[in-house]
Parts: C-alpha cells; sequence; structure tokens
C-alpha cells in the first residue's frame, strides 16, 4: 500500500475503475454497490478477528477485489455483504496464522459468532457502534476521534474529511495514521464502553454523526448534490445511539437536527439535480411527518438546561421548517440562537451563519459586515460558503461585480459538480445583472 493511502480509499479506486472498464456489468455495479453501502460493515466484522485496524483495512481491500472477479464467474451471491466479510475474515485468520499469532487470536476469535457477514444477524448496527466507540476513545485528540471514524466507519476518502476540517490533506493523512498507530499501542478495546465510560466518549460520537450526515447534505465532490448513502447512514447511527442513550438530551438533539433538516431533502434539488435554494422550495412537499418527530424530539432536548449545541441548532432547523413561507422565516430569532451557540460551542462555520442570518435580519450591510469580521478567520479561506454569503450581500447592496467576483471565487474552492454548476451560473447572471434569488446557500441550512 502506498504511504498515506488507507485501503479503503484504494479498494474504492479501484472498485470505480474495474466498473468503467467493464462497461458497467451488473458484479462491478454490485461490488462498487457494496463498497459504498457495506465497507463499514465489512470492516467493522473483520477488525473483530484482527484487533488491527490497519491489518483489517489490508483484508477488507482484499476481499473487494477478489470480489471484482469471482462475481464476474460466478455470478453475485444472494448476500454481498456475506461473501465480503466471510472472505475478509477468512484473510484475516490466514495472515494471523502465518505470522504465528493463532495462538494470540484464538481466544479473541472463540466469542466471536460464526462468519456470516452484516446480512446474517441482528447485532449489525452493534458492529458499527463498536467501531465507532473503538475510534472515539478519550486517549485520542477528539478531531483525531471524529476524523479516523469518518475514515473508517463511513468510508469518506482522506480529501472529503480534510475539507470537513477545513485542513489540507496532508495534515489529514498524517493524524489518521497516528491515530492507528496509537490504539494499536495502546491496546484500546474494541467494544462499546461500559456506561460509566460512554460521557466521556458520546460527544466525539455524536460530532461523527454530524459530520456525516453534513458530508451527505451537501456532498464535498462528484456530480451530485447529495450524498443518499451518507444521509441514511447518519440516520442509522443516530437512532442506534437513542437506543443506547434514550435520556441523553443531546443525543435527542443531533436525531432531532437530522430529521428537521433531512425534511428538505426532495425539495433541494430540482429535477434535473439543480441545487433549489431554501427561499424557491415548495414547503409543501416537505417531510412533515419528519419534521413533527423532530421537534417532539427537540422538546425533549431543549428540556436541558443551558440546551446543548445540537439542541440549539436543532431549534434552527425548526424555526425553518415551521415556517409557511421564505418571507415568514423568523430571523431575529435565528440570530438570538446562534448567539447561544457561539456562547456554547464557537466555530468559524457557526459565526459564518450567523453572519448570513444576521444579513436578512437587518440588511445586506449589516451581514456583509459581520463577514468582514471574519475575514481573519483562516478555516474560512477557501471555505466556499463564505464567498457565497458574501457574493449574496455584494449583490443586495448593488456592487455586482464585486459579486460576480466572489461568486468566481466560490467556484474555485469546491468539487461538487451539481454545486459548481449553479455557482458558474450564478456569476453569469450576476455579469448581466438580471434579478437573482434572495437566498444564500449557506451550509447546510439555506438548501
Amino acid at each position: 500500500m502506498a504511504a498515506g493511502e488507507p485501503g479503503g480509499e484504494r479498494a474504492g479506486r479501484a472498485v470505480r475503475a474495474a466498473a468503467g472498464c467493464s462497461g458497467e456489468s451488473a458484479a462491478a455495479r454490485a461490488v462498487a454497490e457494496a463498497h459504498r453501502t457495506q465497507w463499514a460493515f465489512v470492516l467493522a466484522a473483520t477488525v473483530r478477528v484482527t484487533r488491527d485496524l490497519d491489518l483489517a483495512e489490508e483484508c477488507v481491500q482484499d476481499a473487494y477485489a477478489r470480489a471484482l472477479v469471482a462475481w464476474e464467474s460466478s455470478g453475485v451471491p444472494d448476500r454481498p455483504a456475506a461473501w465480503l466479510t466471510t472472505t475478509a475474515r477468512n484473510r484475516a485468520v490466514d495472515v494471523i496464522r502465518r505470522a504465528a499469532f493463532l495462538r494470540t487470536a484464538l481466544p479473541l476469535l472463540a466469542d466471536d459468532e460464526a462468519v456470516g457477514g452484516p446480512a446474517d444477524g441482528a447485532d449489525i448496527p452493534d458492529e458499527r457502534l463498536r467501531l465507532v466507540f473503538t475510534c472515539c476513545h478519550p486517549a485520542l485528540a477528539l478531531q483525531t476521534q471524529v476524523a479516523l471514524t469518518l475514515r473508517l466507519v463511513c468510508g469518506l476518502t482522506t480529501a472529503e474529511i480534510a475539507r470537513a476540517f477545513l485542513v489540507t490533506e496532508t495534515t489529514m493523512a498524517a493524524r489518521i495514521t497516528r491515530a492507528k498507530k496509537k490504539i494499536a499501542a495502546a491496546g484500546i478495546p474494541y467494544r462499546i464502553p461500559d456506561s460509566e465510560e460512554l460521557p466521556e466518549r458520546i460527544d466525539a460520537v455524536l460530532t461523527v454523526v454530524d459530520l456525516v450526515f453534513t458530508t451527505g447534505h451537501v456532498a464535498p465532490a462528484g456530480p451530485g448534490l447529495l450524498r443518499t448513502d451518507l444521509l441514511a447512514r447518519a440516520a442509522e447511527l443516530a437512532a442506534m445511539l437513542g437506543g443506547l442513550l434514550p435520556g441523553d438530551a443531546e443525543v435527542a438533539g443531533l436525531r432531532a437536527l437530522i430529521l428537521l433538516t433531512d425534511a428538505r431533502r426532495e425539495t433541494r434539488t430540482d429535477s434535473a439535480g439543480r441545487p433549489v435554494l431554501l427561499a424557491e422550495q415548495d414547503r409543501t412537499r416537505w417531510d412533515r411527518a419528519a419534521i413533527a418527530e423532530g421537534q417532539a424530539l427537540l422538546r425533549r432536548a431543549l428540556r436541558r438546561r443551558p440546551p446543548g449545541p445540537f439542541a440549539l441548532r436543532a431549534a434552527i432547523a425548526a424555526v425553518h421548517a415551521e415556517a409557511p413561507t421564505w418571507e415568514d422565516t423568523d430571523w431575529p430569532e435565528i440570530v438570538g440562537l446562534y448567539d447561544l451557540l457561539l456562547r456554547r460551542r464557537p466555530t468559524p462555520v457557526a459565526a459564518l451563519n450567523r453572519a448570513v442570518a444576521l444579513g436578512f435580519a437587518r440588511g445586506p450591510a449589516a451581514g456583509l459586515a459581520a463577514l468582514d469580521a471574519l475575514a481573519a478567520e483562516p478555516q474560512l479561506a477557501g471555505y466556499p460558503y463564505a464567498a457565497v454569503a458574501r457574493g449574496e450581500f455584494l449583490h443586495r447592496l448593488g456592487r455586482t461585480a464585486e459579486a460576480a467576483s466572489a461568486y468566481q471565487e466560490a467556484l474555485r474552492s469546491t468539487a461538487n459538480e451539481a454545486e459548481r454548476d449553479f455557482l458558474r451560473t450564478r456569476a453569469a447572471a450576476l455579469a448581466g445583472d438580471p434579478a437573482v434569488s434572495p437566498a444564500c446557500p449557506t451550509s447546510p441550512g439555506s438548501r
């Protein structure tokens, strides 16, 4: 394996390349789909054998590579994930045996179920949750916990994770490598921690699920605005956490945030996949059942005093969900909620979103001034939504040439093709100065 190149990333590239070269054969499509949806399941089951993250990744990568060949000749199995899990775990046992580690590994294998894979049993969620909690160990720095979990459990590439953290890919690759080495050196156990250990890990776990959802809400790269697999994974992990910690207010807050935000999913793109701004979405098509469930969870989350960061963000999403029209949005209430959020958990993105809300509450000059105050924030350098927000307020102030330039800056900072098409069109429209929709596509609330 090349230095700094995780097995999941190399396997993913091989899967995509094979699918392309084979003319999208049924086997190649099945392997690609299994890589997209089942990587975490297969890896989690294999880690139970190896207790070594690097070795598990190598074995799972090998299983996917074998599937590309085997499924072409023998057909796609009825349970692809089970086939992959069996192959990966058998490979792991072979490696352990050859390395003369079998005697050490046998006690670990004895408490496992028969090899069958994620299609076989009801404990599938526990497998992923074990891996999440292993990665989110307090011996690791919080950001490293989150990054490692996104890489291993969610199959995000190092580049995607780097974008989520607003750091370089090289920096993120080094963090992930160091984290895996520390887990191996410290002998961090692969299990869900005891109840008394949960509080020191839950914040990192919630942050992981939140970033998975955010990454699915607007994909960092690729042709489509969304990644529905990540949206589904975030919702599943949040539901698992709700079952594990039913009385935790922040777990309820995160679940509410996901439901209230994702309720708009069907209206966020048009029939051609182009982004539709919040101001232009058909609110009659929003998922009212999801909104009602999210509101109920939010009420539970807000019983905690003071409310936590996820509850506050869910409250902001609720203000959007409850407004019958864009014009009826209670922007002063949103600004106030961001003020509370910034006191509880100050982040550059929260400050950016507050600046946007302020611009809609008090006018574009106020919004632009708030954005200018964030100009020296290094984490927002190259963050496309900062440039988009600036472009929107500049346009509303009649500074059209500057607005078009801001949209061009945003265009240079995103690799999502749907967003690039939107930004390209918007920059061209501003150059001609037609009427432009009064909505700024900040992340994630305004789409």
